[in-house]
């Protein structure tokens, strides 16, 4: 009975505000869980779209010079490569991106 005494109406606050604040996390958690998948499969495909892109356009490129313009060396094949190239560069840079958005959206949540 007297350690009921002991308790302070301080000690409860910060007990239900550390309730709440793990209620708060578990639902951010539940509702950014399924947006998770969502968002990784749509980032895959902004990743395959970011490097075919660049690739098909670079060869269809090369096609027409090659075919307008006849030399000793296949500008299909170098402008290909180019088009991979700058489509691997331009995926790297998103999920770059990405990454450091998720790393300061954690730090947020941390703090």
């Amino acid at each position: 009975m007297g350690s009921d005494h002991n308790i302070s109406g301080k000690g409860k606050k910060d007990l239900s505000e550390q309730v709440g604040e793990k209620a708060i996390r578990k639902l951010r958690a539940r509702r950014n869980g399924n947006a998770d998948v969502w968002f990784g499969l749509g980032m895959m495909g902004l990743i395959g779209w970011s490097v075919a892109v660049p690739t098909l356009l670079g060869a269809a490129l090369g096609l027409w010079l090659d075919k307008n313009y006849p030399g000793s060396h296949s500008w299909t094949l170098a402008l290909l490569m180019a088009g991979l190239v700058l489509g691997c560069f331009n995926a790297w840079h998103w999920v770059d991106q990405e990454n450091k958005a998720m790393q300061d959206e954690r730090e947020e949540h941390l703090d």
